[in-house]
């Protein structure tokens, strides 16, 4: 072995970001070092007979002999066109729009099916998986947005009225931004999925009622700190109430609420609380989505991280107070 030799290995595995290259790379040099077949096989993990053909390569072709050679296998069954015209119909449609009734999710034999009839060509469940995978597509749960969202008036939030309100804060015209919102939690939170026994299932305890709690919670733009209120109903007088707990957590400066359109929130009866706190000022936006209300982020954690498969007797409170403190982007 000579020296040139090894530099021109060491040199190849310094600059592959190939895992499996860089693996036929080091059988290689660890055979010129002295070890056997045997040897390396067991140091890499791998039998005796791949140390031998990678060897084999480097002897007939040298480090150009490693390289994998990917076989273009067979061609694929349907057509760029056709790939196309699948992505955009699990998009754009649901089952039930392109004829299969009653079925408003998409599964991978309800995909098989639709390719075996738009197409003619036979998939198996595990083969729509990889054309799915090669289209970009993974597994996951839908999410929620607001059928009355006006994108206009969400594009106006995100690019005109959003950017003034930090402007202000940054220019000492507003010394708290704070999202408010309100929600309820109910005792029958979704139950799911964990880690147990097999053939047990973990019990959760529960009233058997249909009870739950109204919260109404803010969340401090700047410093990520959470303010909640459990109440019994959500109605003005708990809000104004509310709105008294924000007012002594910041006792000083103008404070700003960015709100959502909800009913309560042009309530009459907040009218004598508002004149008799200049302090307090109010953004009211119409059907602001998740993302652009930085509580509805506290709210989806909890219902999705901390109370489902929990019983609680009565009050959230001891949940929502682990929220507290939350940093914000």
């Amino acid at each position: 072995m000579s020296s040139s030799e090894m530099d021109q290995i060491n040199e190849a595995m310094k600059h592959t970001h190939d895992k499996r290259l860089y693996e036929r790379y080091l059988a290689v040099r660890l055979h010129l070092e002295g070890q056997s077949f045997t040897e390396i096989a067991h140091t890499l993990g791998l039998v005796r007979q791949t140390i031998s053909k990678y060897w084999d390569l480097y002897q007939t072709y040298g480090l150009e002999g490693l390289p994998m050679k990917h076989s273009p296998g067979k061609p694929p069954k349907l057509s760029e066109e056709q790939h196309e015209q699948l992505a955009e119909m699990l998009v754009s449609k649901r089952p039930a729009d392109v004829g299969f009734e009653a079925r408003y999710t998409w599964t991978l034999a309800l995909i098989a099916a639709w390719i075996r009839r738009e197409f003619g060509q036979e998939y198996s469940v595990r083969g729509v998986r990889k054309v799915l995978g090669r289209l970009g597509f993974s597994f996951t749960k839908a999410t929620y947005t607001l059928a009355k969202a006006d994108p206009q008036e969400q594009a106006v939030f995100r690019d005109v009225t959003f950017p003034q309100l930090k402007r202000k804060l940054e220019d000492g015209d507003i010394d708290h931004l704070l999202f408010d919102d309100e929600s309820t939690i109910r005792a029958y939170q979704a139950l799911q999925y964990n880690w147990f026994p097999k053939g047990k299932q973990q019990q959760i305890q529960t009233h058997g009622k249909h009870e739950g709690a109204k919260l109404f919670g803010a969340i401090h733009y700047e410093t990520g700190q959470v303010h909640h209120y459990e109440v019994e109903q959500a109605n003005v007088d708990a809000w104004i109430r509310f709105l008294t707990m924000l007012l002594e957590a910041y006792p000083t400066g103008k404070i700003v609420l960015i709100l959502d359109n909800s009913r309560i929130h042009h309530a009459r009866a907040l009218q004598p609380f508002f004149t008799e706190t200049p302090s307090f000022g109010a953004c009211i936006l119409a059907a602001l989505q998740p993302r652009s209300q930085l509580m509805e982020g506290v709210w989806k954690w909890l219902k999705s991280d901390v109370i489902n498969n929990v019983f609680f007797k009565k009050n959230f409170t001891r949940f929502v107070s682990t929220s507290r403190n939350l940093s914000i982007d």
